[in-house]
């Protein structure tokens, strides 16, 4: 293992990482609050309060097997120096800046394993991929948003069949409250899931450099730096992804932002407890389109929505092609 890596270098490092969560919370904020601002349940200032709120805490609901693959399941340990975890942060950082400045809501998640994947194979080549713990991520980028999309259209089927002898006016009234408990859940998994890939990376990064000992595993501390740098970052919002995910994909109602925010939070609840990194924007966008498709396929802007899915498409490679020319710009400067 490299264990020559200075202290201020390594604070570096830590401070780059909490950066890149502080920057996940600030682009995926519309994740948890735009279906509950879109239904105008909540203005947008009070709902990120709410939605940092269950960020932070979603520490206390989950383990931290995400954190586990991210740190040991994408690129093999040995690989991972601090010029990897470098490379790695520059490009899931300069992704997420490119991203939000244009308002598509990019995932994160996919950005920083592109970035591992970029840093780790721009050092070691293709032999560097824990190829069981990438490829069980990138089915996952299919999975999540149609799970999304399948839960909430089945939710919708439902909620509408049980209230089919409600008044739309009580109907309104009873999803409006039921939102703050959906909103609430999904921001609970977005906290557990996202949280955690910057912990993996934080605890990786003290692994190869000898601080963790003979084994793996994630320091307390950095289970509560992440999951505080996630929080802030929410509450700064991201207003310009909000506006694409909240109103530009489908019109919501309460009864609709109610089953779209459930579906979501149930795709990522499972996958969190599995330990599968998933993405948050992948799964709500599923969820969206799924009770917008509901209701009737015309009423989804599918021109909007295949946007979002070429940005997904090309989120991994354009992060890690950043990456990689950050390793090789590190490894010229040394």
């Amino acid at each position: 293992m490299d264990t020559t890596l200075g202290l201020p270098i390594l604070v570096g490092l830590i401070a780059v990482a909490l950066l890149f969560d502080f920057l996940n919370g600030l682009h995926d904020a519309a994740n948890s609050i735009a279906t509950i601002v879109s239904t105008r349940v909540l203005r947008p200032q009070y709902a990120v309060f709410w939605a940092a709120f269950f960020n932070f805490v979603a520490f206390a609901v989950f383990g931290l097997n995400v954190a586990q693959t991210i740190g040991v399941g994408i690129i093999e340990p040995s690989v991972i120096d601090a010029q990897v975890i470098f490379a790695a942060l520059v490009g899931a950082v300069v992704w997420n800046l490119i991203t939000w400045r244009l308002g598509i809501p990019s995932s994160s998640s996919h950005a920083l394993i592109g970035g591992l994947v970029g840093g780790g194979m721009a050092k070691a080549g293709i032999s560097a991929a824990v190829w069981s713990g990438l490829s069980k991520t990138l089915l996952a980028i299919v999975l999540s948003p149609l799970v999304g999309f399948l839960l909430a259209l089945v939710l919708v089927a439902i909620v509408s069949w049980a209230s089919v002898r409600s008044t739309p006016f009580a109907v309104d009234r009873a999803f409006r409250i039921l939102q703050f408990a959906s909103a609430s859940l999904y921001s609970l998994g977005h906290g557990g899931n996202d949280a955690q890939k910057t912990m993996g990376i934080i605890a990786v990064l003290l692994y190869s450099q000898g601080h963790l000992g003979g084994h793996f595993f994630v320091p307390f501390w950095v289970v509560l730096a992440c999951q505080a740098s996630m929080a802030l970052g929410t509450l700064m919002g991201g207003w310009r992804i909000v506006r694409t995910m909240g109103l530009r994909i489908t019109k919501l109602t309460p009864m609709q932002g109610f089953c779209a925010e459930t579906g979501g939070a149930m795709t990522l609840f499972m996958a969190t407890f599995l330990g599968v990194p998933v993405s948050t924007t992948h799964t709500i966008t599923g969820a969206i389109v799924g009770v917008g498709a509901a209701r009737r396929a015309s009423a989804v802007r599918w021109n909007v929505a295949s946007s979002i899915v070429y940005a997904w498409v090309i989120t991994i490679p354009a992060a890690a092609f950043v990456a990689a020319l950050a390793y090789w710009a590190v490894q010229l400067v040394r």
